[in-house]
């Protein structure tokens, strides 16, 4: 069985949704079964995210739970470059430095929170 700082270290795939009826963001880890936590912006729920994630790999390793290990990325760099419309580039950046994010992180909370939706469907 790995450490925690190990188990830590790892990439587990996360799911940010909006909650649309209580307002903030919902953080999940699917492969964690059970690991979610949220917050009133995207921000703080990545943040909170790092916590509940920690908490649960604690509780896991006390308890001799297998907890399983997030599935290969290899292949993938986590980059790609994308040509969007100067007016859709404004937009976002703007939208970003409302939330008080980077527009990256900004893209990368849309980007999920559709994929999420897709993937439902």
């Amino acid at each position: 069985m790995k450490t925690l700082n190990e188990y830590m270290a790892m990439s587990y795939r996360m799911e940010i949704v909006e909650d649309k009826d209580e307002g903030g963001f919902v953080i999940s880890y699917p492969d964690l079964p059970g690991c979610i936590t949220c917050g009133e912006t995207v921000e703080e729920a990545i943040r909170n995210a790092t916590d509940a994630k920690r908490a649960w790999l604690e509780a896991a390793l006390e308890d001799e739970i297998e907890i399983q290990e997030p599935d290969s990325l290899e292949g993938y760099s986590g980059q790609f470059k994308l040509r969007i419309p100067r007016s859709l580039h404004k937009s976002l950046a703007e939208h970003s430095k409302r939330e008080g994010i980077s527009m990256n992180q900004y893209c990368v909370y849309l980007l999920s929170r559709n994929d999420a939706i897709l993937s439902k469907s």
